[in-house]
């Protein structure tokens, strides 16, 4: 095991000796890297204990002890009492006895993934890794595999990058609710504990809610943060909420400052994700939960969401999205300057659902045709035109949204200007207004000379012409219920 005093001075030391220093204004030299801006799509992978009992969603581990909710009394009928069947106790049943990292990965591959964001470690407290600061992790108990370790390995073997998000920092009140009645999670908890601290829930979930974690608390998660980096050398770190509480502030930019520098000595470039407003503006890149922009941003951001509608992880009750509505996000996102990541929760014994599976190679179809439009491209003088508003915010993608044949979506790259038909009419005629001919005296939207227009996966040669009230173009064969694409030639 780790002596933490020796680690937390070696951090101290590749502060110190590197580029980057523990404060926004050296971390404000960091920039997006130009491999992340064009990869576009990502997948997350929610999967770990929680995925035993599948019930209700990723959070089981802290509702099963708060009487009167849904997996409280589901445990109990379930499982027994929680003072003789407790969370600890789903670990030696999750043995994912059919994980293939392989297999995983091709198919993430398959469905137009760049790269690959698994949960390390959740709100629960457990490592789905090897790990020298803990042993309650997946290669000492449960599977007896190091999760994180095998996944990085065969995504960097496929040509995937490799990333890894921690949840750890909830852990501090996560398991609170146990001491409030009788159950397995007693006072007497001590650090190294699986449940430890289990401090009791803040009734406000604030920037400055008392009582903070404890210094002991807060440099076991920045040390565990930094084993990740160290041993699977990472070129994603996404965190979810509640490092934005001001006690994880000094903690926020040491690990920054860690991280780039050991990224300067790898010679990588590297991402940290983080959601609202955590870290200083600049210093890392924006993320948005279950939701996105409404409008073209002049910064880069990232949003993060699920196929499934109502869990993280895999349960049976699981409300899918359509492949097409999540195809629609992903160029929306990417016309507005952002990537997609995408959640996938596999099951406990290490397969992922056939709805998962459907979902996956309707995207990877969609994007073999279509992929030139998004890999490496960038955005456009304007992201969008048409009369459908996409709401702006988090948890905002629980209701499918209704793309008309008027509603487009643009980027470039190169010679090129690609227009995406976001709901295919039947006539086969479309008009993109952005791309009329305009008074020359006025500034335009476009004033440039088309030379070819092109469709995407289809040998038809169509019809166009262009006036004041826009780009008119009439196709014969065309019939599709995802968007199609334009591939315009610039002269």
């Amino acid at each position: 095991m780790y002596n933490k005093k020796v680690y937390l001075q070696q951090i101290n030391d590749v502060i110190e000796q590197g580029p980057f220093k523990d404060n926004w204004d050296s971390l404000s030299g960091y920039q997006v890297p130009a491999w992340f801006k064009n990869a576009k799509f990502g997948i997350f992978i929610h999967w770990g204990i929680y995925s035993v009992p599948a019930y209700g969603n990723e959070w089981y581990s802290r509702n099963m002890y708060i009487p009167g909710s849904m997996e409280y009394e589901h445990h109990i009928q379930v499982y027994g009492s929680q003072k003789y069947f407790g969370y600890k106790d789903f670990i030696p049943m999750f043995k994912a006895e059919y994980f293939n990292p392989s297999e995983w990965i091709e198919l993430f591959k398959k469905a137009g993934a760049k790269y690959i964001v698994p949960v390390a470690e959740h709100h629960d407290g457990f490592q789905m890794y090897q790990s020298d600061l803990s042993h309650w992790n997946a290669y000492e108990m449960g599977p007896h595999r190091d999760v994180l370790g095998e996944l990085s390995a065969e995504a960097r073997k496929q040509g995937l990058v490799n990333g890894a998000s921690s949840h750890r920092i909830e852990h501090w009140f996560f398991m609170g609710h146990g001491k409030e009645f009788e159950s397995d999670i007693t006072e007497e908890l001590q650090e190294g504990d699986f449940y430890w601290p289990a401090a009791s829930e803040p009734a406000h979930q604030d920037l400055f809610s008392e009582p903070a974690p404890s210094k002991e608390f807060l440099d076991d998660w920045m040390i565990r943060t930094c084993e990740i980096i160290d041993r699977h050398h990472i070129k994603i770190l996404y965190f979810d909420w509640w490092i934005q509480h001001s006690c994880a502030k000094p903690y926020l930019k040491k690990i920054a400052a860690y991280y780039y520098n050991r990224a300067v000595e790898w010679k990588e470039e590297v991402v940290i994700c983080y959601k609202h407003d955590a870290f200083m503006f600049g210093t890392a890149l924006v993320d948005i939960e279950r939701g996105q922009f409404s409008g073209i941003q002049p910064f880069y951001w990232q949003t993060d969401t699920a196929i499934a509608k109502n869990s993280w992880c895999y349960t049976p009750n699981n409300r899918y999205k359509k492949a097409k509505d999540i195809i629609c996000d992903l160029v929306d996102i990417v016309s507005k300057n952002g990537n997609l990541l995408l959640n996938v929760g596999p099951k406990a014994d290490g397969t992922i659902s056939a709805e998962d599976i459907a979902v996956l190679t309707e995207l990877g179809e969609w994007l073999s045709i279509n992929g030139e439009a998004i890999y490496g491209s960038s955005i456009w003088r304007v992201a969008s035109e048409g009369p459908t508003t996409v709401e702006e915010g988090q948890f905002t993608d629980s209701e499918d949204k209704s793309f008309t044949s008027e509603d487009f979506r643009f980027t470039v790259k190169g010679s090129h200007l690609y227009a995406f038909c976001m709901s295919y009419p039947e006539n086969g005629t479309v008009n993109i207004t952005s791309l009329g001919e305009h008074d020359a005296s006025r500034l335009p939207k476009f004033h440039g000379i088309i030379d070819k227009i092109e469709i995407l996966g289809s040998g038809e040669s169509p019809e166009w012409t262009r006036d004041e009230k826009g780009l008119h173009i009439t196709t014969f064969t065309i019939k599709s219920e995802k968007p199609v694409v334009f591939k315009i030639t610039i002269r």
